[in-house]
């Protein structure tokens, strides 16, 4: 049998996107992620660099995925969100890989110029799709990141503070609770869109 290098980065890549959204990078550990990959320590070094490479690809391409799949269009802004509120939900490694991040990170982000542009080019597109209302120029562009950022909040928030869910909204079902605020999230966008601030 044939070794394929491409198959153990991406269980080298699953076993560290568990290993650090439950550890954070100062907790993880190389020989745990080795081993869940069914790899040697070598490949990880190989193929990531180290630790804190391999942590900062697990976050880019988390956030990735997260920005390319949130699709967000003018007719149905609203429901856009909703399906935004379920991936985050189905996706819990997010929210923890960024706050371990900022908890962890002393203000510095990996690849940062790279992952900055990134979300220019997210931003352009919202704006050029006529997801968000706003002037051309960099004080339409200003307006179209902050109406971006509220909307993640909205949404990130909910997972980020799963503990405060249950006790502000008094629900022991954490089905429930999610239920409750995602029709809450999205009737919240709905408003949003028919005040003309987005769409």
């Amino acid at each position: 049998m044939s070794y394929d290098a491409e198959a153990t980065r991406r269980r080298i890549f699953a076993a560290a996107t568990a290993e650090f959204a439950a550890h954070g990078l100062a907790g993880a550990r190389i020989e745990r992620i080795a081993s869940a990959a069914r790899a040697n320590k070598q490949a990880i070094y190989l193929y990531f660099g180290g630790k804190e490479k391999l942590f900062g690809e697990v976050v880019r391409c988390k956030v990735d995925e997260i920005c390319h799949g949130a699709d967000l269009r003018p007719g149905d802004f609203a429901e856009g969100v909703g399906r935004l509120f379920d991936w985050y939900r189905d996706h819990p490694e997010l929210v923890r890989l960024v706050l371990w991040e900022a908890l962890e990170g002393r203000g510095e982000v990996q690849g940062e110029a790279e992952r900055r542009e990134d979300y220019r080019a997210r931003v352009r597109e919202i704006q050029a799709t006529g997801v968000v209302r706003a002037r051309p120029g960099a004080e339409g562009t200003r307006v179209a990141q902050d109406r971006i950022f509220t909307v993640l909040g909205l949404v990130a928030w909910n997972f980020a503070v799963p503990q405060l869910r249950r006790l502000v909204l008094d629900e022991d079902d954490d089905d429930v609770a999610l239920a409750r605020r995602r029709a809450s999230v999205v009737e919240a966008a709905r408003a949003l869109a028919e005040a003309g601030i987005f769409t």
